[in-house]
């Protein structure tokens, strides 16, 4: 049964080596088993640390995978902003340098593995998971990237090379047309694709994306 979501808040504050090798070995062990099958002895088993002290730092199974989550969205989302910002603080060529930040933008799937083969199990075990986690999770990684890739698109747009009236929108616009097709075909990574194929998905998505915000698209 979902656990309610008033039990899903932060966890008490302890020693941070303990708690951090908490948090990395349930990542380890959500990634490899899903958040069904996974075991508070398994996470204390592959920390090296006694699985009573588990409970000592989280309330249950269910607040540790919402602290593995927000910890990973987090380091995520800056790798993101840290990303966009390096491709759009000085355009030279928009198509080109779009393309670029696309295939940059798809750069996590392979340094983040642990994240995105959690997310496969997200994907699967939807409907079992402790409400409002997934929402909290959206908040603070995609929701925040997405946001982070808005600023950075508005200020290209101010400077006349696109045409936008709502950055946020745009910032969906970009990452669905230009990373989705990757993200799905691969499934997050677990299936990496021909380069050939990569490169044509980023390039058609950011063709597609510049008809659309061009600043003569409305005319």
């Amino acid at each position: 049964m979902p656990t309610p979501e008033a039990t899903l808040v932060p966890a008490q504050a302890g020693p941070a080596e303990d708690r951090r090798a908490l948090v990395e070995a349930a990542r380890a062990v959500f990634a490899r088993d899903g958040w069904t099958h996974s075991t508070l002895e398994a996470v204390a088993e592959t920390a090296g640390l006694e699985t009573e002290l588990v409970g000592h730092y989280f309330k249950d199974k269910d607040q540790l995978l919402l602290s593995v989550l927000l910890d990973s969205a987090a380091s995520l989302s800056a790798a993101l902003t840290v990303i966009a910002e390096s491709h759009l603080a000085e355009i030279t060529d928009l198509e080109r340098d779009l393309v670029a930040l696309g295939r940059a933008w798809l750069t996590p799937l392979a340094t983040f593995p642990e994240h995105f083969a959690i997310v496969r199990h997200l994907q699967a075990e939807s409907a079992r998971l402790p409400a409002g986690l997934l929402e909290m999770w959206q908040t603070a990684g995609p929701r925040q990237a997405q946001r982070e890739l808005a600023r950075r698109l508005q200020r290209v747009a101010d400077r006349g090379l696109l045409d936008i009236a709502d950055a946020d929108r745009a910032a969906g616009r970009f990452i669905q047309l230009v990373a989705g097709g990757v993200v799905a075909r691969s499934f997050h990574g677990a299936v990496p694709l021909a380069e050939y194929e990569t490169e044509q998905l980023i390039s058609t998505g950011v063709a597609d994306f510049i008809r659309l915000y061009r600043p003569d698209a409305g005319r």
